[in-house]
């Protein structure tokens, strides 16, 4: 592949293998080629690989000399990640590679996110796959599949071909961190029924977008604005002052995403035109000034479309889907008693789609403490009741405990206070990581997470810290070179 925009960086090889991963379409459930991508990395260097059946990649590599009869030591990140991009843009993630550039000190990519979540833990396991002058004991690099959206190659792969008991997740988003525990989590959906009659009228299209969206776990607690619950107040405003009936209501990427854009389709009276457009400018400055500058870039919009007549959903329907958008529960929902700063539990709702005859709802539940996070569950289930709706759990994984006697957390501290003449911080996140499923499936697992300054994942403004990542790269070779 052609070397265009990072080659002059330093790590020079993590660079390459990173730029190459951003020329190969790999968004969460679109894996084929970036397995086999890794695949072929494995042949061209002769190194022992599995490819599973749901495509995870695990490849192994000797220790160098003097290291040869060390216990192996795991390295692992996800080749999937997040796309999402700007309103605007016109990049189809199916077929295009990212668009990187550098400023101010930070690789982005044009309108998109970047997905050095997690393809940064991809480019440094290569490098070091690659290299042949980096002390390091046997390695055994693992590349999931799917993590993004429930885990799914957590959950499918085998770890019991694994000599390792030492693993290195590389998948925390903050230098200087050790994550060794992270909450659990519940994927659910909410099939929200309504019933369809012919009406005409004047179709209004309200939208909200321009929210900075990003990862609901690491930046829910900055109570940034979802599109769907700003959604549910405009429309509550509208229905005080003008009769209304939905046609349709959609927005949001993922359920881990924090919703950056909902659209609805309104239908109202002619008269009534100028005043939804008065009214969603209204709401803006509410916004506004609730947000106190957190938003900048937030917009709120009526446009009058004009008259025509539409299935929308009848009265009943209309009501019970802005009720809904109003009562259920978003952010966070209780912070660590424990560890100061931690957010312990939280419910995001990232994506609204309208169907046939239902509008279905895409939540993500996290929690530290799997008694929250099952209440969370039950609330959601009891609010989906209340309005005839149906929910379903899509997928569930457990929350990662901190363990006191991590041999492996005790190396990489002494290490980093050697090298940088202060401890670093050790800590839990809210956030999921893959650990916690393999700490089910293998025990005696000792698991620390760590990785470079990344900011803004899983939107468009998605940015890595070039300097930060070569920090944290001659960390871990650092690490690895103590490992013997």
């Amino acid at each position: 592949m052609i070397m265009a925009v990072l080659e002059n960086l330093e790590p020079k090889k993590v660079f390459q293998f990173f730029e190459e991963i951003c020329q190969i379409p790999h968004g969460t459930f679109d894996i084929d080629r970036i397995s086999d991508y890794c695949v072929e990395f494995a042949k061209e260097r002769n190194l022992k690989y599995i490819q599973d059946e749901v495509k995870n990649v695990l490849i192994f590599k000797p220790g160098t000399q003097g290291y040869e009869d060390s216990e192996p030591v795991i390295l692992q990140g996800h080749m999937d990640m997040v796309c999402e991009k700007t309103p605007g843009s016109d990049h189809d993630f199916k077929k295009d590679p990212l668009k990187l550039y550098v400023e101010d000190g930070y690789i982005k990519a044009k309108d998109t996110t970047l997905g050095a979540d997690d393809g940064i833990a991809l480019a440094m396991a290569m490098a070091l796959l690659d290299s042949d002058d980096i002390p390091h004991p046997p390695i055994e690099a693992v590349f999931t599949v799917n993590e993004e959206t429930g885990m799914g190659g957590a959950i499918g792969v085998d770890l019991s071909v694994l000599k390792g008991r030492k693993l290195i997740n590389i998948d925390s988003a903050t230098e200087g961190i050790l994550t060794t525990g992270c909450a659990g989590g519940i994927r659910m959906t909410t099939e929200i029924p309504v019933t369809r009659e012919e009406k005409s009228g004047t179709k209004i299209t309200l939208t909200i977008k321009g929210l900075r969206g990003g990862h609901s776990g690491e930046e829910i607690h900055e109570q940034r604005g979802n599109a769907h619950k700003l959604m549910g107040r405009l429309l509550r405003r509208i229905s005080e002052e003008i009769a209304f009936n939905l046609i349709d209501i959609q927005g949001g990427a993922k359920e881990n995403v924090i919703a950056m854009e909902n659209v609805a389709n309104i239908l109202i009276g002619a008269a009534d035109a100028d005043k939804a457009v008065a009214l969603a400018a209204e709401m803006k400055e509410v916004f506004e000034n609730e947000f106190m500058g957190d938003e900048p870039g937030l917009t709120v919009t009526a446009e009058i479309v004009g008259e025509g007549s539409y299935k929308a959903f009848d009265q009943a329907s209309t009501e019970r889907i802005v009720a809904y958008l109003i009562v259920n529960p978003y952010g966070v929902q209780g912070v660590s008693r424990k560890l100061e700063g931690l957010t312990e539990s939280s419910i995001n709702i990232g994506v609204v789609e309208t169907k046939e005859d239902t509008v279905e709802t895409a939540y993500l539940m996290r929690s530290s403490v799997e008694s929250l996070k099952q209440y969370m569950r039950i609330q959601l289930e009891e609010y989906a009741k209340m309005i005839g709706a149906k929910t379903r759990v899509d997928s569930e994984y457990p929350a990662w405990q901190y363990d006191p006697d991590s041999e492996l957390r005790k190396v990489m501290e002494d290490t980093y206070k050697d090298m940088y003449g202060e401890a670093p911080v050790v800590f839990a996140i809210h956030a999921g990581l893959e650990c916690g499923m393999f700490l089910g499936k293998k025990p005696d697992l000792d698991c620390v997470s760590m990785g470079p300054n990344m900011f803004d994942i899983h939107s468009f403004n998605e940015r890595l810290d070039i300097a930060s990542t070569e920090r944290v790269w001659n960390y871990l070779k650092a690490v690895l070179a103590v490992l013997k």
